[in-house]
């Protein structure tokens, strides 16, 4: 079997761009943000970010967008390869972005939020935006693999 893959530059990029949107609209400031940031336990007149490099956050937080969506773009031309498919639907790639979130994202990060004594809500939280990033990531992927 051919196991060739290749990076579809043009998906991958809009790919990030759309979970990069997507997620900033879930933790923005009427959506799970406040939500998100009283069950870290943080006080209210605290801002985020304060003492950090915000420009350098954003920049490394599209680094690993942009890891993600090569690596799913992979999966999913796997996944044609694999199944002898012709296409991937939207759907299909919307459900491989939300299995290789829950797999390798949720689980792991579930890990690092009960040992650091942050519990259930903000994992669940947290994983929310991951899940929803991938899912739209896969979806977009769909067309360009």
């Amino acid at each position: 079997m051919d196991l060739t893959v290749f990076v579809p530059w043009f998906g991958v990029w809009l790919a990030v761009i759309v979970a990069f949107f997507a997620n900033y609209l879930y933790f923005g400031p009427k959506t799970m943000f406040p939500v998100w940031w009283r069950a870290m336990g943080k006080p209210t007149d605290e801002k985020p970010g304060q003492g950090q490099n915000m420009p350098l956050v954003f920049l490394l937080m599209v680094v690993a967008l942009f890891v993600q969506a090569i690596t799913l773009s992979w999966v999913l031309q796997a996944t044609l390869k694999l199944y002898d498919l012709k296409d991937i639907s939207l759907l299909t790639g919307a459900l491989v972005g939300l299995g290789i979130g829950v797999a390798f994202a949720a689980m792991t990060s579930f890990g690092h939020r009960m040992f650091a004594g942050q519990g259930f809500k903000v994992w669940l939280i947290e994983i929310g935006g991951d899940l929803l990033g991938l899912v739209l990531m896969g979806a977009v992927l769909s067309i360009y693999v």
